[in-house]
């Protein structure tokens, strides 16, 4: 079962987007399950949501302490929570940032890295920084767990006006195309290779 932990502030959309990813990953033949996480947040206050996904049914329905995969789609939600809490060894971070890999502080367990400008889409598309599915793409970009297309459909069986439906497509396949993937166990082995 792959465990993935969306990070957010409330009001950007984190739980749509666990719906949105559950739904493409149906699609694609994957079992999927979303959990939202609802509490007495208001909106810009961190929240988080959740999602399991597996090749067979899942039954278990709670949050998700020991994540494989964290979307973080605020840049400054981590200044407000621990966003890494509980990650697996070997995890993948699908980050809304602008800041280059070398400026960002890392665990040393993470294997995948995938950085996104979100913001800057955001901005240029929807004139606001929502990045929920922006986001979506840069996911399917790091991790290869989705396809775009999947997640295209997915967003057209969403309840979005037609502006919307037309600005989340947009966004969403920029989100993809955007994204710069590390790969850090690689790069780790090559910079050790090099030295030797």
């Amino acid at each position: 079962m792959y465990e993935i932990r969306l990070h957010g502030r409330g009001g950007q959309g984190a739980v749509l987007a666990s719906n949105m990813l559950a739904q493409a990953l149906v699609e694609e033949g994957k079992y999927a399950v979303a959990i939202p996480s609802f509490g007495f947040e208001r909106r810009g206050a961190p929240v988080a949501a959740f999602l399991r996904c597996d090749d067979r049914e899942i039954r278990s329905m709670t949050n998700i302490y020991n994540p494989d995969c964290i979307i973080c789609i605020d840049p400054t939600v981590s200044r407000a929570v621990d966003i890494f809490a509980g990650m697996k060894e070997g995890g993948t971070l699908v980050q809304t940032t602008k800041r280059p890999l070398e400026e960002l502080t890392l665990p040393r367990s993470l294997a995948r890295v995938g950085l996104c400008d979100a913001v800057s889409i955001a901005l240029d598309i929807f004139k606001r920084p929502i990045t929920n599915s922006i986001m979506l793409g840069a996911f399917a970009r790091t991790t290869g767990m989705v396809s775009l297309t999947g997640l295209k459909n997915a967003i057209e069986a969403a309840d979005f006006r037609d502006a919307g439906l037309k600005q989340n497509l947009a966004a969403v396949e920029r989100g993809y195309e955007e994204t710069m993937v590390y790969d850090l166990r690689r790069k780790a082995a090559v910079n050790a290779a090099s030295v030797a």
